[in-house]
């Protein structure tokens, strides 16, 4: 059985762009509450010199596989490649701009061991920015999601996420690689939908924003773009992108494949 703070069949994949000083707080957090891996890979998509000569200084200490590429690829493609370098059962995926809590050891053992013991898991969430809404307690502090097209609401698309979570490292498999060559957005957008349509099975963390903490600095902002009529707080485009979200999310469910 596992310790609750040694993981040798889970390997820490970190996807990287432009954010160094992110990656480092994030790979010391992780030493600082004790938390070992089978391995750890940095997957950077064509970062400046001076980034890239940091994670090399980095990787002498720290001990991490990094993976480059010449040129920025985009998000699909960095996540392809990052997946396809880990070489143990489980993938633990987490952006450079998280940190754990001190009690995420013990969690991810807990959902470790439910994977594990239900081979028809495919991950475990353990961040998000709202309540999964279709959940039956699995133990432990998990809900295991449940998707239906004909429960209300357009929430329910949202069981696939790329924020922090432990998932089968056979992932492309089950749902297919990454698309490639499109906007980041898109690319999670795609990935969502593949799991739903592939009937994946997974399980949330119901206190959601208790075992990550997501920091964006003045010096090391958010390098995802999105479009700002997505964000606007006008109430007339808020209705306006409600309707359309559910609109989208079920047409796209129903009648394209992904």
């Amino acid at each position: 059985m596992t310790t609750a703070s040694q993981f040798p069949d889970i390997t820490l994949l970190v996807t990287h762009y432009n954010r160094s000083s992110s990656l480092e707080r994030l790979l010391r957090s992780f030493v600082n509450i004790g938390c070992e891996f089978g391995g750890i890979v940095v997957s950077d998509d064509g970062s400046k010199t001076e980034h890239i000569e940091k994670l090399m200084a980095l990787q002498k200490e720290l001990h991490f596989r990094l993976i480059t590429t010449p040129v920025n690829k985009g998000l699909g493609n960095n996540l392809n490649k990052g997946q396809d370098a880990v070489r143990t059962p489980y993938t633990l995926y987490v952006q450079e701009d998280f940190t754990p809590a001190d009690t995420f050891p013990q969690h991810l053992k807990d959902a470790l061991d439910m994977m594990e013991q239900d081979t028809s898991l495919d991950m475990a969430r353990f961040y998000a920015y709202f309540r999964y809404p279709y959940l039956t307690d699995a133990g432990k502090g998990f809900g295991l999601m449940h998707f239906n097209i004909a429960k209300p609401g357009y929430r329910k698309f949202y069981a696939y996420s790329d924020h922090p979570h432990l998932r089968r490292s056979n992932f492309f498999e089950r749902f297919g690689r990454y698309p490639e060559g499109m906007k980041g957005d898109v690319t999670e957008y795609r990935m969502m939908m593949s799991f739903l349509q592939h009937k994946g099975k997974g399980i949330f963390y119901k206190d959601f924003q208790s075992l990550f903490t997501q920091l964006n600095s003045a010096e090391e902002p958010s390098t995802m773009k999105r479009n700002f009529l997505r964000e606007s707080r006008n109430p007339f485009m808020h209705i306006a992108r409600e309707l359309y979200r559910h609109l989208k999310l079920n047409t796209d469910y129903l009648f394209r494949k992904y």
